[in-house]
């Protein structure tokens, strides 16, 4: 099998670490410190991609590794963009929107080859069931979802109960879309 590629990742996602991690990367992690404010006037699938560019832009240490890269997801319903939730109302107010919905998960992805950058956009439809409101409220007093878009982990309580469907990929929803990741730096490589 060939050897993958060292890999930093600008992240303080541990369900991007665990991602990369599990797919057998050698792989460094930092904590970018950008803003993470965006232009209202984006479209959804734009936010993540100019978020990502941000971070890896940001990110001006040097690196043995053999690529650097930076990765923002959101959840979006309609064109309401779901950030992380500030709170327990919030989080509940978003879990009551996303119930018996279908939503988007958008991930911006960045990165840089030998000083090259590269980017895309994974895109993944996820089908909640109609939430009670026990439910709920057990779900962010257990799980917390404070770290979350969208105040939920698909790879969690809400992704084994509160889930119908996934339309695309499941790490995406996760926090990064590593299949297709793989397949742009196999491209390039």
């Amino acid at each position: 099998m060939q050897k993958l590629p060292s890999i930093h990742l600008t992240s303080a996602s541990p369900r991007r670490r665990e991602i990369f991690t599990n797919a057998g990367f050698e792989v460094t992690f930092s904590s970018p410190n950008v803003e993470e404010s965006f232009d209202p006037a984006l479209l959804p699938k734009e936010i993540p991609l100019m978020l990502a560019q941000k971070k890896l832009r940001a990110f001006t240490q040097s690196t043995n590794k053999d690529i650097v890269v930076a990765a923002d997801t959101i959840v979006c319903i309609g064109n309401t963009v779901l950030n992380k939730p500030e709170s327990e109302e919030e989080a509940k107010n978003m879990l009551d929107l996303l119930s018996g919905r279908t939503h988007t998960v958008y991930t911006g992805v960045c990165f840089k080859i030998n000083n090259k950058e590269h980017s895309f956009v994974e895109e993944t439809k996820v089908s909640f069931n109609i939430l009670t409101q026990n439910f709920i409220l057990a779900y962010i007093h257990d799980c917390k979802p404070f770290d979350k878009a969208g105040s939920y982990g698909i790879q969690d309580r809400m992704g084994l109960l509160g889930v119908s469907k996934i339309e695309g990929c499941y790490y995406n929803v996760m926090g990064f879309p590593i299949s297709r990741f793989y397949q742009e730096i196999k491209a390039i490589l």
